[in-house]
């Protein structure tokens, strides 16, 4: 008898490097000193989110996640422009990541693609069904909140319909999120379609405001994380909060719209699009030690097999595209300029081994602890 071919298959997105984030009371012994529990928030989406948020609750933060609404990809844009509903897939993730038991099979189900329902995830198949019967997107999250046991609250940044659009490095003009990530030149500039008519979502505003920490990535620059400050009252609400902004840069492109942008660079789109004056840290990754004389980025390069001098992919079709890998670069140099401009810059050694593209859970808890404690020294 023929094997039969299993008609489900876990999202790649749902990576078993949270295994390694397990609570403990060494890592949660900076929260715990404070006499209650700091609250944080992380602003993004994609499969960069999901990574802080277990960071954060591994280490006794009480967390929680503001999540775009411009994707219209896979899934997700299938799901939005057939059954008209609310982006589930960003959300999905970061429901999953919030999860008790990330084992259970219930959360496991969760994050399952289905080929035989054109290859949805069980998780936005849920949240579009359930949106259609309660008819509340939020409600729709809460429900799946309490199936999986979240150990936090998901709000999405508004509940409006959005449509990101794009401007390149190059000057051309992109119409949607899964056009712009996929852009063959790194992106400049993006807005919201008719942005005065886009409302922030009232739990997303409250999160940032009561935070302690406000987490930023790591994920995609322009699609996952600038696109939640572009909601009126975002970013408001980032300068009224009493906490520390803390950005989380990205290892590497995969993608086409920060094709060979340094840090230095990522740090300034973020201040151009609304941050300015409001960075306190910038998390970036180097393998050796920053110095005036050394490049940071060698060891990287070796891993990767990125040739840095790509700094455009006009040539390139987007299988070619999909399966390039070229490190975000920082050097002694760049990292004097963001600290000229605000803010503190922590490097450190912060790639899986055997990854190359993700953060070393273990690694980054440890940045995310120094962090906190920096903070609390600040508010001595």
């Amino acid at each position: 008898m023929a094997a039969l071919r299993r008609p489900f298959r876990q999202d790649p997105s749902a990576t078993a490097a949270f295994a390694a984030l397990r609570p403990d009371a060494e890592a949660q012994a900076p929260a715990a000193r404070a006499g209650r529990r700091l609250r944080a928030v992380v602003v993004g989406g994609g499969t960069g989110a999901p990574m802080s948020i277990r960071t954060l609750l591994s280490l006794g933060l009480e967390t929680s996640a503001v999540v775009a609404m411009a994707d219209d990809g896979g899934s997700t844009g299938i799901l939005r422009e057939e059954a008209d509903v609310t982006p589930p897939g960003d959300v999905r993730k970061c429901i999953a990541a919030f999860a008790r038991n990330p084992n259970d099979p219930l959360t496991r189900a969760f994050k399952c693609r289905l080929a035989v329902a054109r290859d949805h995830t069980l998780g936005n198949l849920m949240l579009a069904a359930l949106e259609d019967a309660c008819g509340s997107f939020p409600e729709a999250i809460r429900i799946c909140e309490r199936l999986l046991d979240a150990q936090g609250h998901v709000h999405p940044s508004t509940l409006d319909r959005v449509t990101l659009g794009a401007r390149t490095r190059d000057g051309r003009t992109l119409s949607g999120q899964a056009n712009a990530c996929r852009s063959r030149t790194a992106l400049e500039r993006v807005w919201l379609e008719a942005a005065d008519r886009v409302r922030p979502h009232a739990p997303a505003l409250q999160a940032i405001r009561e935070a302690d920490l406000v987490v930023l990535g790591p994920g995609s620059l322009f699609t996952s994380i600038v696109p939640n400050l572009l909601v009126p009252g975002i970013v408001d609400a980032v300068r009224a909060s009493r906490g520390r902004v803390l950005f989380v840069c990205s290892l590497a492109d995969m993608q086409g719209e920060t094709w060979g942008l340094t840090a230095r660079e990522h740090v300034e789109a973020l201040m151009d699009h609304g941050m300015r004056g409001l960075l306190d840290y910038v998390l970036v990754h180097t393998p050796v030690p920053l110095r005036p004389d050394s490049p940071a980025t060698d060891r990287f390069n070796a891993v990767t097999g990125a040739q840095p001098e790509h700094a455009s992919l006009s040539g390139m079709s987007d299988a070619r595209l999909s399966g390039r890998v070229r490190p975000v670069s920082i050097t002694y140099h760049d990292a004097m300029a963001i600290q000229q401009a605000g803010p503190v810059v922590i490097a450190r050694n912060l790639v899986d081994p055997r990854r190359p593209t993700w953060h070393d859970p273990r690694a980054l808890r440890d940045a995310f602890s120094g962090v906190l404690k920096l903070c609390r020294s600040r508010q001595r």
